[in-house]
């Protein structure tokens, strides 16, 4: 499993994830799981698209910067 940082890409209009530098998953797409650090835990999720990106499961509305590994 790789880990990094979930940014958000405004010209692909999505979520991705940053491994170094110039280091990027390529983008995510609905229904893609991931773990994600909640605490001092990796929780199982997945991303989704309503209105807004959201993860399954975890409490909170702001994604960018979250640790994430897949």
């Amino acid at each position: 499993m790789r880990q990094g940082t979930l940014v958000y890409d405004k010209d692909m209009a999505r979520y991705d994830i940053r491994y170094g530098l110039d280091d990027y998953h390529g983008g995510l797409f609905c229904g893609q799981g991931m773990e994600v650090m909640v605490g001092s835990r990796w929780t199982r999720t997945r991303i989704e698209m309503d209105r807004e990106w959201y993860l399954v499961g975890i409490p909170t509305r702001v994604l960018d910067g979250l640790r994430v590994r897949i």
